[in-house]
């Protein structure tokens, strides 16, 4: 063997590809299989915290003060190696804490400044965020010092809100809580195209009409946070942008006043970047060569930086005086012609068709030098579309006025992703209840929970219904955006008690037996609706041999019309429920994959997943009635018998529709059961199928209703951050 090669390149002993990114994965050997790698976000292992590190409780001890009184210092602290606009970092912060919450989308609650995944890729490279690697590097000696009482998540944001506030704004409040994340949140979907802002026709029925842009996306282009600057496909045009702005803002929980706050005061403070030819920029961090240190789109240009900065490709200051929080933007906006040109690195921007000297911005290094103010086509849009036209008038002959909007918008920008008030940590929480955080009373905690659950068996629901109600109540939570759940029973309010998914009949039903139980126990209706769950996930256990009791803990409270902001839930409005073996309409991803989508959502993990389907399918919840998956003869039981004929070789599976099968006797071809898509890929995907085996296995029927329970009540839970 002496001089022979192992067959790879040069002779190299280690297996190329083996343990990176260059090797090809199994998706890409079977791109058609089932890929669980959404469910893996949840996993801990990459936390180098270790698991009893909870931030929550860490960040409570830190010197608020001190931190606001370093960041303030940092403002104007300009470092040589990326030399601060007019010597103050205020927009450079801003626009990293805008792009870092502006991912946010109302679909489906992800992107978002919550987890401090802009330091990740995809984020990290996006051609929208040039620069804000240097940003978040400026804020490394603060991460340093502060250690673990402060988060990334809750710096990126902080660090936005005291450029505000050191520029002149009286911001809003702000609440710290914003728990880090670990590793890439790669899952995500951001669009299909497989190129940086591609055109976007793509993302759209037809890209005249904004509303057909394709769910849950927010963003027009790939790579992009909102729309493009030069305007639609990076055509000026700025009425067919006002269009694409109002539709992107809204899909971000914005309504057309707060999309001229935000915009308006964006570009009070601040600038554009384009001094250059923007393609002489090196590689982004994620892709940038290992002496770069995590730093990416290098500009050979002159410094590099200051003067000779390019992201945007558009080049200028909005405003006479881009460190100050005036209404600056609103007087040059609304009170000069502007006229297109292009900047130096050839991008569409907006400039003046004439302007007194003295109302140009300075240069950022030489104050005796004065350039043009600019304007993207998104500005434009506020002066030119009509409705906008006319909010802007009003911001700009009210000054106050103006700041207050722009400070709640600000506020609601970098929070909407944190959930209800209660989770928010700090000396400066606002305490004005919000209707966009959902709030939810505190619920009664003295009530005797053994005679409630007394009454509940008693009122002839059925397990079922029992479960299936709860369910329900609790499957809206979202991790992704800390709404939803069964706390304040929204079920029973509009719009949920009229979806589809809830089954209004049938609900209606259950909470005219519900309702009265807990007027007359002092129990709230939240807890009522859990307690029969746990009522009818007992019943099922003990029908199949095992008395166990589901965990509960009083205490959730009931949210009233006042208190619910009815159109802001219509995102979380279920369209399939593979869990009650629901789909409502036929859909372009397949319903395994909408499962997965919702299981994470959810904050369930693929073993969780497994469990839960095959015992909600021998309770006996699906939805309608349906005995697709119910396969056993002992329904309402909480048996293995999902797992044990799923996986029964005397079986044949045969597809006789779309989205249903038959599983049929294979010596006598008779039809013993009907099942889905979601059903059957518990046998035929590897590692769901590997699930799948261990509670069809004849010692595990203990361990199977053991394994629910948990589940069970880490659904019915989830939103309850008192015990979390």
């Amino acid at each position: 063997m002496d001089g022979e090669k192992t067959g790879n390149t040069g002779g190299c002993p280690v297996m190329h590809g083996a343990n990176t990114a260059s090797g090809a994965s199994n998706m890409d050997w079977w791109p058609n299989a089932l890929n669980l790698d959404i469910l893996h976000q949840h996993d801990t292992k990459p936390n180098p915290m270790g698991a009893d590190f909870r931030y929550r409780d860490e960040v409570k001890t830190l010197d608020f003060e001190a931190l606001k009184k370093d960041m303030r210092a940092l403002m104007t602290d300009s470092q040589e190696w990326w030399p601060a606009d007019w010597g103050h970092y205020g927009g450079l912060m801003i626009r990293m804490a805008w792009h870092a919450a502006g991912s946010y989308r109302t679909a489906d609650g992800r992107g978002g400044g919550g987890t401090g995944n802009q330091r990740f890729a995809p984020l990290n490279s996006w051609p929208d965020n040039v620069s804000l690697d240097k940003a978040r590097r400026l804020l490394w000696p603060l991460k340093k010092k502060y250690g673990n009482k402060v988060s990334w998540a809750d710096l990126i944001i902080l660090a936005g809100n005291i450029a505000y506030e050191s520029m002149g704004l009286k911001t809003f409040g702000f609440g710290f809580g914003r728990a880090d994340i670990w590793h890439p949140e790669k899952d995500t979907y951001w669009g299909a195209e497989k190129e940086w802002l591609a055109p976007s026709d793509g993302r759209y029925g037809s890209v005249d009409q904004p509303e057909t842009m394709e769910n849950p996306l927010a963003a027009v282009q790939m790579g992009l946070i909102y729309v493009n600057p030069e305007g639609v496909n990076g055509t000026p045009d700025p009425l067919k942008t006002a269009a694409q702005v109002r539709e992107t803002f809204a899909r971000m929980a914005m309504n057309d006043e707060e999309t001229v706050a935000l915009t308006a005061g964006g570009h009070t403070v601040g600038k554009c970047h384009g001094n250059g030819d923007a393609s002489a920029l090196g590689p982004d961090p994620e892709s940038a060569d290992l002496e770069e240190q995590g730093l990416g789109w290098r500009n050979p240009t002159g410094k590099g930086c200051g003067r000779d900065t390019i992201t945007s490709g558009l080049e200028g200051a909005w405003t006479t005086h881009p460190t100050q929080w005036d209404n600056g933007y609103f007087k040059l906006l609304l009170n000069h012609e502007w006229e297109l040109k292009k900047s130096p690195a050839g991008a569409f921007q907006w400039e003046p068709v004439d302007i007194k000297e003295e109302d140009k911005p300075v240069d950022v290094e030489d104050p005796s030098i004065r350039h043009n103010p600019i304007m993207t086509d998104a500005d434009m849009a506020m002066k030119m579309d009509p409705v906008y036209r006319e909010i802007s008038e009003r911001f700009a002959k009210d000054q106050a006025y103006f700041s207050d909007v722009f400070a709640r918008a600000w506020f609601k920008l970098t929070h909407r992703d944190m959930g209800p008030k209660d989770r928010y940590i700090g000396p400066d929480v606002p305490a004005e209840d919000l209707i966009w955080q959902d709030p939810v009373p505190k619920g009664p905690t003295g009530y005797d929970v053994n005679a409630v659950k007394a009454r509940i068996a008693a009122s002839g629901l059925s397990v079922g219904d029992m479960v299936a109600t709860a369910w329900d109540s609790a499957r809206t939570f979202r991790g992704s955006d800390i709404r939803g759940g069964a706390n304040g029973a929204r079920i029973r309010l509009a719009p949920q008690k009229d979806w589809e998914g809830n089954e209004p009949a049938r609900l209606a039903k259950v909470l005219g037996v519900l309702e009265p139980i807990a007027a007359e126990t002092g129990a709230s209706v939240a807890d009522v609706i859990v307690l029969a769950g746990n009522v009818g996930v007992e019943q099922a256990a003990k029908a199949a041999g095992f008395n166990v009791t589901v965990p509960f803990a009083p205490g959730r409270g009931d949210a009233t019309d006042a208190m619910t902001d009815a159109d802001s839930f219509a995102p979380l409005e279920p369209i399939h429920d593979a869990y009650r073996n629901w789909l409502k309409a036929d859909y372009a991803p397949k319903a395994e994959e909408l499962m997965l989508d919702r299981t994470q959502l959810m904050g369930l993990t693929a073993p969780e997943m497994t469990v839960l389907v095959g015992g909600m399918r021998m309770i006996g919840t699906n939805h309608g009635g349906t005995k697709h998956g119910v396969f056993t003869d002992r329904e309402g039981a909480l048996t293995t018998d999902f797992f044990v004929t799923l996986t029964d070789m005397a079986n044949t599976w045969v597809p006789v529709g779309k989205n249903t099968y038959e599983i049929r006797d294979r010596k006598t071809d008779q039809v013993k059961w009907t099942a889905t898509r979601v059903d059957l890929v518990f046998g035929s995907n590897s590692v769901l199928r590997a699930y799948a085996e261990v509670y069809a296995q004849d010692d595990n029927s203990g361990k199977f209703v053991n394994d629910f329970v948990a589940a069970w009540t880490k659904v019915m839970n989830a939103d309850r951050f008192d015990l979390n």
